[in-house]
Protein backbone atom coordinates (compact mmCIF):
# COMPACT_ATOMS: atom_id res chain seq x y z
CA UNK A 1 0.00 0.00 0.00
CA UNK A 2 2.93 2.37 0.95
CA UNK A 3 4.62 1.37 -2.00
CA UNK A 4 1.56 2.03 -4.26
CA UNK A 5 1.25 5.83 -2.42
CA UNK A 6 4.48 6.26 -3.14
CA UNK A 7 4.85 5.31 -6.62
CA UNK A 8 1.67 7.55 -7.06
CA UNK A 9 3.15 10.51 -5.21
CA UNK A 10 6.49 9.98 -7.28
CA UNK A 11 4.92 10.07 -10.73
CA UNK A 12 3.18 13.27 -9.92
CA UNK A 13 6.04 15.03 -8.85
CA UNK A 14 7.66 13.59 -12.43
CA UNK A 15 4.96 15.33 -14.19
CA UNK A 16 4.90 18.86 -12.54
CA UNK A 17 8.56 18.65 -13.19
CA UNK A 18 8.39 17.98 -16.56
CA UNK A 19 5.53 20.35 -16.99
CA UNK A 20 8.12 23.03 -15.13
CA UNK A 21 10.86 22.03 -17.85
CA UNK A 22 8.33 22.38 -20.74
CA UNK A 23 7.09 25.83 -19.65
CA UNK A 24 10.96 27.16 -19.49
CA UNK A 25 11.82 25.94 -22.94
CA UNK A 26 8.57 27.81 -24.67
CA UNK A 27 9.87 30.39 -22.57
CA UNK A 28 13.35 30.24 -24.04
CA UNK A 29 11.62 29.68 -27.43
CA UNK A 30 9.61 32.54 -27.28
CA UNK A 31 12.80 35.15 -26.00
CA UNK A 32 14.50 33.45 -28.77
CA UNK A 33 12.15 34.45 -30.87
CA UNK A 34 11.40 38.02 -29.88
CA UNK A 35 15.14 38.58 -29.75
CA UNK A 36 15.53 37.54 -33.75
CA UNK A 37 12.57 39.37 -34.13
CA UNK A 38 14.39 42.82 -32.56
CA UNK A 39 17.33 41.51 -34.13
CA UNK A 40 15.78 42.60 -37.78
CA UNK A 41 15.77 46.22 -35.80
CA UNK A 42 14.85 49.22 -38.32
CA UNK A 43 16.47 48.09 -41.09
CA UNK A 44 13.63 45.42 -42.20
CA UNK A 45 10.72 48.01 -40.83
CA UNK A 46 8.51 49.23 -43.26
CA UNK A 47 6.87 51.39 -40.36
CA UNK A 48 10.38 53.05 -39.93
CA UNK A 49 11.37 53.85 -43.13
CA UNK A 50 7.87 55.21 -44.21
CA UNK A 51 7.90 57.19 -41.35
CA UNK A 52 10.91 58.69 -42.33
CA UNK A 53 9.97 59.43 -46.03
CA UNK A 54 6.85 61.09 -44.83
CA UNK A 55 8.86 63.23 -42.84
CA UNK A 56 11.11 64.33 -45.51
CA UNK A 57 7.96 64.95 -47.92
CA UNK A 58 6.68 67.18 -45.49
CA UNK A 59 9.88 69.17 -45.97
CA UNK A 60 9.10 69.64 -49.59
CA UNK A 61 5.59 69.99 -48.87
CA UNK A 62 6.08 72.63 -46.66
CA UNK A 63 8.52 74.46 -48.48
CA UNK A 64 5.03 74.78 -51.07
CA UNK A 65 2.99 75.74 -48.27
CA UNK A 66 5.46 78.74 -47.61
CA UNK A 67 5.96 79.74 -50.77
CA UNK A 68 2.40 80.17 -50.95
CA UNK A 69 2.35 82.42 -48.44
CA UNK A 70 5.23 84.62 -49.29
CA UNK A 71 6.31 84.55 -52.22
CA UNK A 72 4.38 86.72 -54.53
CA UNK A 73 2.15 85.19 -57.36
CA UNK A 74 4.36 86.21 -60.93
CA UNK A 75 7.48 83.68 -59.81
CA UNK A 76 4.66 80.48 -59.92
CA UNK A 77 5.17 78.46 -62.95
CA UNK A 78 2.11 77.59 -64.37
CA UNK A 79 4.27 74.36 -66.16
CA UNK A 80 5.33 72.86 -63.01
CA UNK A 81 2.60 73.83 -60.29
CA UNK A 82 0.11 71.32 -62.46
CA UNK A 83 2.36 68.37 -62.32
CA UNK A 84 3.50 68.66 -58.58
CA UNK A 85 -0.64 68.30 -58.31
CA UNK A 86 -0.84 65.62 -60.15
CA UNK A 87 2.35 64.04 -58.51
CA UNK A 88 1.07 64.52 -54.87
CA UNK A 89 -2.50 63.44 -56.17
CA UNK A 90 -1.18 60.01 -57.22
CA UNK A 91 1.41 59.57 -54.36
CA UNK A 92 -1.78 60.54 -51.71
CA UNK A 93 -3.57 57.46 -53.46
CA UNK A 94 -0.58 55.33 -53.45
CA UNK A 95 0.19 55.71 -49.66
CA UNK A 96 -3.64 54.92 -48.74
CA UNK A 97 -3.82 51.93 -50.97
CA UNK A 98 0.15 50.04 -50.38
CA UNK A 99 0.93 48.16 -47.45
CA UNK A 100 1.18 49.09 -44.36
CA UNK A 101 -1.01 52.25 -45.11
CA UNK A 102 1.15 55.23 -44.69
CA UNK A 103 -1.06 58.15 -43.61
CA UNK A 104 1.60 60.97 -42.80
CA UNK A 105 2.99 60.41 -46.02
CA UNK A 106 -0.59 60.54 -47.67
CA UNK A 107 -1.78 63.94 -45.93
CA UNK A 108 1.40 65.53 -46.72
CA UNK A 109 0.77 64.81 -50.17
CA UNK A 110 -2.95 65.71 -49.72
CA UNK A 111 -1.84 69.37 -48.10
CA UNK A 112 0.56 69.93 -50.96
CA UNK A 113 -2.22 69.29 -53.75
CA UNK A 114 -3.68 71.91 -51.32
CA UNK A 115 -1.15 74.58 -51.44
CA UNK A 116 -0.69 73.94 -55.37
CA UNK A 117 -3.65 74.23 -55.84
CA UNK A 118 -4.02 77.85 -54.27
CA UNK A 119 -0.85 78.39 -56.20
CA UNK A 120 -2.47 78.11 -59.32
CA UNK A 121 -5.15 79.96 -58.32
CA UNK A 122 -3.09 82.89 -57.22
CA UNK A 123 -0.85 82.45 -60.56
CA UNK A 124 -4.29 82.73 -62.92
CA UNK A 125 -5.99 85.95 -60.94
CA UNK A 126 -2.15 87.48 -61.41
CA UNK A 127 -2.21 86.69 -65.38
CA UNK A 128 -6.25 88.13 -65.75
CA UNK A 129 -5.11 90.99 -63.61
CA UNK A 130 -2.20 92.02 -65.96
CA UNK A 131 -3.93 91.36 -69.41
CA UNK A 132 -2.60 87.51 -70.25
CA UNK A 133 -6.12 86.30 -70.61
CA UNK A 134 -6.01 84.26 -73.84
CA UNK A 135 -2.51 82.99 -71.50
CA UNK A 136 -5.19 81.62 -69.15
CA UNK A 137 -7.54 80.08 -71.30
CA UNK A 138 -5.10 78.58 -73.56
CA UNK A 139 -3.85 76.89 -70.21
CA UNK A 140 -7.48 75.93 -69.29
CA UNK A 141 -8.11 74.02 -72.56
CA UNK A 142 -4.50 72.01 -71.83
CA UNK A 143 -5.77 71.19 -68.64
CA UNK A 144 -9.25 70.21 -69.93
CA UNK A 145 -7.66 67.95 -72.26
CA UNK A 146 -5.38 66.13 -69.75
CA UNK A 147 -7.83 65.79 -67.33
CA UNK A 148 -10.24 64.22 -70.01
CA UNK A 149 -7.82 61.86 -71.04
CA UNK A 150 -6.85 61.12 -67.06
CA UNK A 151 -10.65 60.45 -66.62
CA UNK A 152 -10.66 57.92 -69.87
CA UNK A 153 -8.30 56.02 -68.63
CA UNK A 154 -9.43 55.90 -64.98
CA UNK A 155 -12.24 54.53 -66.07
CA UNK A 156 -11.40 52.16 -68.40
CA UNK A 157 -7.82 51.13 -67.01
CA UNK A 158 -9.61 48.44 -65.15
CA UNK A 159 -11.33 46.84 -68.30
CA UNK A 160 -8.29 47.18 -70.40
CA UNK A 161 -6.12 45.29 -67.89
CA UNK A 162 -8.10 42.28 -67.74
CA UNK A 163 -8.35 41.88 -71.65
CA UNK A 164 -4.87 42.22 -71.75
CA UNK A 165 -4.03 40.02 -68.65
CA UNK A 166 -6.34 37.17 -70.26
CA UNK A 167 -5.18 37.83 -73.80
CA UNK A 168 -2.09 35.31 -72.96
CA UNK A 169 0.42 37.48 -75.05
CA UNK A 170 3.03 36.18 -72.31
CA UNK A 171 5.36 38.44 -71.20
CA UNK A 172 2.72 41.47 -72.22
CA UNK A 173 0.05 39.85 -70.08
CA UNK A 174 2.23 39.28 -67.20
CA UNK A 175 3.67 42.98 -67.07
CA UNK A 176 -0.59 43.81 -67.47
CA UNK A 177 -1.08 41.67 -64.87
CA UNK A 178 1.47 42.66 -62.26
CA UNK A 179 0.38 44.02 -58.85
CA UNK A 180 2.81 47.47 -59.48
CA UNK A 181 2.07 47.21 -63.38
CA UNK A 182 1.53 50.12 -65.55
CA UNK A 183 -2.47 49.24 -64.94
CA UNK A 184 -1.82 50.40 -61.37
CA UNK A 185 -1.06 53.46 -59.05
CA UNK A 186 2.38 51.63 -58.02
CA UNK A 187 3.39 52.42 -61.33
CA UNK A 188 2.43 56.01 -62.02
CA UNK A 189 3.61 57.75 -59.11
CA UNK A 190 7.02 56.90 -59.07
CA UNK A 191 6.62 57.43 -62.82
CA UNK A 192 5.37 60.98 -61.83
CA UNK A 193 8.25 61.61 -59.32
CA UNK A 194 10.70 61.24 -62.85
CA UNK A 195 9.23 64.53 -64.07
CA UNK A 196 9.81 66.06 -60.63
CA UNK A 197 13.24 64.66 -60.22
CA UNK A 198 14.00 65.74 -64.15
CA UNK A 199 15.93 69.12 -63.32
CA UNK A 200 17.86 67.51 -60.94
CA UNK A 201 19.37 64.71 -62.84
CA UNK A 202 19.93 66.52 -66.13
CA UNK A 203 21.21 69.82 -65.07
CA UNK A 204 23.82 68.75 -63.19
CA UNK A 205 25.79 71.71 -63.40
CA UNK A 206 23.55 74.58 -62.42
CA UNK A 207 24.66 77.44 -60.74
CA UNK A 208 25.15 76.70 -57.61
CA UNK A 209 23.17 80.10 -56.19
CA UNK A 210 20.09 79.28 -57.52
CA UNK A 211 20.05 75.95 -55.41
CA UNK A 212 18.29 75.72 -52.56
CA UNK A 213 19.72 73.93 -49.76
CA UNK A 214 16.85 73.19 -47.62
CA UNK A 215 15.11 71.81 -50.75
CA UNK A 216 18.05 70.04 -51.83
CA UNK A 217 18.47 68.35 -48.39
CA UNK A 218 14.97 67.43 -48.46
CA UNK A 219 14.83 65.88 -51.83
CA UNK A 220 18.31 64.13 -50.62
CA UNK A 221 16.51 62.49 -47.50
CA UNK A 222 13.44 61.77 -49.54
CA UNK A 223 15.49 59.88 -52.31
CA UNK A 224 17.43 58.08 -49.60
CA UNK A 225 14.63 57.02 -47.17
CA UNK A 226 11.93 55.70 -50.33
CA UNK A 227 14.92 53.73 -51.72
CA UNK A 228 14.86 51.48 -48.77
CA UNK A 229 10.95 52.15 -48.30
CA UNK A 230 10.44 50.83 -51.57
CA UNK A 231 11.60 47.63 -50.97
CA UNK A 232 9.63 46.82 -48.15
CA UNK A 233 5.96 47.99 -48.77
CA UNK A 234 3.54 45.16 -50.44
CA UNK A 235 3.77 45.20 -53.26
CA UNK A 236 7.37 45.55 -53.67
CA UNK A 237 7.81 48.72 -56.09
CA UNK A 238 11.13 48.57 -57.84
CA UNK A 239 10.65 51.25 -60.16
CA UNK A 240 10.39 53.52 -57.12
CA UNK A 241 13.33 52.31 -55.67
CA UNK A 242 15.22 52.80 -59.28
CA UNK A 243 13.69 56.47 -59.85
CA UNK A 244 14.54 57.34 -55.70
CA UNK A 245 18.10 56.06 -56.28
CA UNK A 246 18.51 58.12 -59.10
CA UNK A 247 17.17 61.21 -57.44
CA UNK A 248 19.27 60.52 -54.13
CA UNK A 249 22.32 60.53 -55.96
CA UNK A 250 21.56 63.75 -58.44
CA UNK A 251 20.23 65.48 -55.33
CA UNK A 252 23.60 64.92 -52.98
CA UNK A 253 25.55 65.77 -56.27
CA UNK A 254 23.93 69.07 -55.93
CA UNK A 255 23.80 69.42 -52.13
CA UNK A 256 27.25 68.53 -52.08
CA UNK A 257 28.29 71.54 -54.50
CA UNK A 258 25.98 73.80 -52.28
CA UNK A 259 28.04 72.97 -49.26
CA UNK A 260 31.25 73.37 -50.50
CA UNK A 261 30.73 76.71 -52.34
CA UNK A 262 28.94 78.46 -49.68
CA UNK A 263 31.54 76.66 -46.54
CA UNK A 264 33.88 75.29 -47.90
CA UNK A 265 35.27 77.78 -51.04
CA UNK A 266 34.10 80.95 -48.85
CA UNK A 267 36.44 80.56 -46.22
CA UNK A 268 39.45 79.72 -48.37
Amino acid sequence: MNNKKFSTTGGKETAKAGETAAAATTKTASSGSSGSSGGKGYWKSAEFWGAAGAMAAWGMSGAAIYDSVLQGPEVISLTMTPVLIVYSALFARWAWVVKPRNLSLMWCHVANVIAQTNQIRRALEYKVENGEQEQVTELLKKVGVAGGITAAAIVGGPAARSAISEANLGFVSNIAAADAGPFTVHFWAPMSKVFISGASMLDLNRPTDTISLPQYAALTLTGFFFTRYALLVTPINYTLCGVNVALFLSSFWHFGRKIKADFIDEKE
